[in-house]
């Protein structure tokens, strides 16, 4: 059974510079560290409702990644993930729905203190659905806690994240599938997976295809709210709003 969004993926050209915007934007950035493989790595900005921002940058030609092609598109959203209970099972009862999912696939991480991490993937083959990340090695050595929690803009989690389609009710319908429910709208944990087709969607599709679109992000009482920098988010766009909850 899925639990949660997991994470977010943003790509960037420059992950060290990217890194020092996200700080400015009030932001607490963690170091991730080195990709398996070697050709990307990241830095993580870390929430308390257990999802994350995933910034991350190639380091080299890497054809056979399957993000490589989003760099010829230029910086922003490209991915998200959830978290499945339990990876195997979760894919089978998908594909019972009549998805063709794709996995498990291993992956993993180096992180900069030399703490090796891994972790399993499954796949769609339409983007407009995220993959599955299923930690191999414990989640609280892949997601940072604590004090990554305290952001100086007060962000406190995700409240939305809006997904571009090509077709709202044929999304719908896999996203149905893909989380065994008769809903038509979708919300995981406090985050709500939004699914839009209008003039900025048809912009995205036609540029790098059906994916992440929008970021909404909640914040603490008396926090600054709005928009965000575009030049500073990397071409996410990202608005802040205070927590009703």
């Amino acid at each position: 059974m899925i639990r949660a969004i997991d994470h977010i993926v943003i790509l960037v050209n420059d992950l060290e510079q990217a890194s020092a915007d996200y700080q400015a934007l009030g932001f607490y950035v963690v170091p991730g560290g080195e990709h398996t493989g070697g050709a990307s790595h990241n830095v993580l900005v870390s929430f308390a409702d257990g999802i994350y921002l995933e910034l991350i940058a190639f380091k080299r030609e890497a054809t056979e990644h399957t993000w490589w092609p989003y760099a010829a598109t230029g910086e922003g959203l490209i991915d998200f993930a959830l978290l499945p209970g339990e990876i195997a099972s979760d894919l089978e009862a998908a594909r019972g729905r009549g998805l063709a999912l794709e996995g498990p696939f291993p992956g993993g991480r180096l992180r900069p203190d030399g703490v090796r991490l891994e972790w399993q993937t499954g796949r769609s083959p339409t983007r407009d659905l995220p993959f599955f990340c299923a930690d191999v090695t414990p989640r609280d050595l892949r997601v940072p806690a604590g004090e990554a929690y305290t952001h100086p803009n007060g962000a406190q989690g995700v409240a939305a994240l809006t997904i571009a389609v090509q077709d709202v009710a044929s999304s719908t319908a896999r996203y149905q599938a893909l989380l065994g429910t008769n809903d038509s709208s979708f919300t995981l944990g406090s985050a709500t997976i939004q699914l839009a087709c209008g003039e900025l969607a048809a912009a995205r599709i036609a540029t790098r295809g059906e994916g992440p679109l929008a970021l909404t992000i909640r914040v603490a009482p008396g926090s600054a709210t709005g928009p965000l920098d575009l030049s500073l988010t990397h071409g996410v766009p990202i608005e802040l709003v205070a927590d009703s909850r």
